[in-house]
């Protein structure tokens, strides 16, 4: 059974970064592209960036392109997201998942409990 366990949220001023961890068990992580979505209140789960196995390539939503940045250990089981220049707009819970694309993790259901990012003044 896939466990995913995020870290990292907390409260920020716009303008200011965080880096979120995730960490996973029960699948082959180092075989696994991983993503992060998001949810903001009211909205549904988006998309937001995923990573290939092996760390070669990352794709991202236009929303987060060149201020968000995905990696992974493998060696650790994990998978990051550094967040800069972070905007009010970015105030989310945020989650990892198994896949590397938007259609990929649509059907995903074992999510874990997301870590809140909340940017405000």
């Amino acid at each position: 059974q896939v466990q995913l366990v995020e870290s990292g949220g907390g409260l920020a001023q716009p303008g200011e970064d965080l880096r979120l961890s995730c960490v996973a068990s029960g699948l082959t992580f180092d075989t696994q592209a991983m993503s992060w979505a998001r949810q903001a209140p009211g909205k549904g789960r988006e998309w937001i960036a995923g990573i290939y196995s092996d760390g070669s390539d990352a794709f991202y939503a236009d929303s987060v392109k060149a201020r968000f940045t995905i990696s992974r250990n493998n060696a650790k089981n994990a998978v990051y997201l550094q967040m800069n220049m972070l905007k009010p707009e970015d105030t989310a819970r945020y989650y990892c998942a198994p896949g590397l694309l938007p259609n990929h993790i649509t059907d995903f259901t074992s999510w874990g409990q997301g870590t809140q990012v909340t940017v405000s003044e």
